[in-house]
């Protein structure tokens, strides 16, 4: 995993400048279909596609195809992003969306897969072998994808979406200026929440569920504005709070906000950004992913220290096949 970790900024980067397939340009929403890992990917390009396209864009279930018959979805961009294109249940949803009018693009880690196979397009994530149990190259390497597609769309997201995509490569290797104390916190805590917004949303998914699968450790996922409803009586017991910010000036006041109302409440607040090492500028996509690159090696260390071997968790499997 740690050799995996190191080589996520070339693979984004790789992924990002790749050239996209062509589109029908008569595409009125998208959906997005991915479970685990890739849906914390998903949902990152999600804001991002809207943001840049003006258009709606939502996560859709599978199992409204692999157990259902599916929905209409004429004039409709689907993204099926997986990491292996293997599990019956995605392989079922390219099939089933290509038949209800959606044309479908396959973001695959493996060439020929069989998600690729029923897609009409196929973008490639490119990022080389993973053995590691834990995706985490290929979870950079979707979002970077993902943003080469975004280019090929939008021609004015194109260069803003290069030069970040070069940034996250020459800054995504580096540790993390807090790395002792993230670990130390994360170490000791008992649950955790992990909070972002709009493209940071996605990546506190992503950084929650790899706590889980590395760590054992319990964490969950909000947005920084849903976790001031309900969630946030939970601080009255002790808890483990760490912000994901990607430094655009709406995101950051929310999650100020956040950060106060926890602080008041005594939990252990810990705050990340892109600008902690010098990145500025980047579209929230690639600040999500700067953020993945500075976090998974400091998940690796609190599940080495928590007596894990994140590379391969005991009760998980490389390739999850799920109906």
């Amino acid at each position: 995993m740690a050799d995996e970790i190191a080589e996520a900024p070339a693979a984004f980067l790789r992924a990002a400048l790749q050239p996209a397939p062509a589109v029908p340009p008569s595409w009125r929403a998208a959906y997005t279909v991915a479970r685990g890992s890739s849906d914390a990917a998903a949902a990152i390009l999600a804001y991002e596609f809207m943001r840049e396209t003006g258009r709606p864009v939502t996560s859709l279930p599978p199992s409204i195809f692999s157990l259902g018959e599916g929905v209409a979805l004429d004039d409709v961009l689907l993204l099926l992003i997986s990491q292996s294109g293997a599990s019956e249940d995605l392989v079922r949803s390219a099939r089933g969306a290509r038949a209800r009018g959606a044309h479908v693009v396959a973001l695959t880690n493996v060439e020929g897969s069989p998600v690729e196979q029923e897609a009409q397009a196929t973008l490639p994530i490119g990022a080389g072998p993973e053995l590691a149990v834990p995706a985490t190259k290929t979870v950079v390497g979707a979002v970077g994808a993902g943003m080469a597609l975004l280019a090929g769309l939008v021609p004015d997201y194109a260069p803003r979406a290069t030069e970040s995509a070069r940034a996250v490569a020459r800054l995504g290797g580096l540790t993390h200026p807090r790395f002792t104390a993230l670990r130390n916190a994360l170490e000791s805590a008992g649950s955790v929440y992990v909070i972002g917004r709009d493209t940071g949303f996605g990546a506190a998914q992503e950084i929650a569920l790899k706590l889980k699968e590395c760590a054992a450790l319990h964490a969950e996922a909000y947005s920084a504005s849903e976790v001031l409803h309900g969630p946030l009586q939970l601080a009255t017991e002790g808890l483990t709070v760490l912000l994901l910010d990607t430094d655009a000036p709406g995101t950051s006041r929310s999650l100020a906000t956040a950060e106060a109302r926890f602080s008041d409440l005594d939990a252990t607040v810990l705050r990340v950004a892109p600008s902690d090492v010098g990145a500025g500028d980047l579209t929230p996509a690639a600040a999500a992913a700067l953020l993945l690159c500075l976090l998974y090696p400091v998940v690796h260390a609190v599940a080495l220290a928590r007596g894990h071997d994140p590379d391969a968790p005991e009760t998980l499997s490389k390739v999850t096949r799920t109906t």
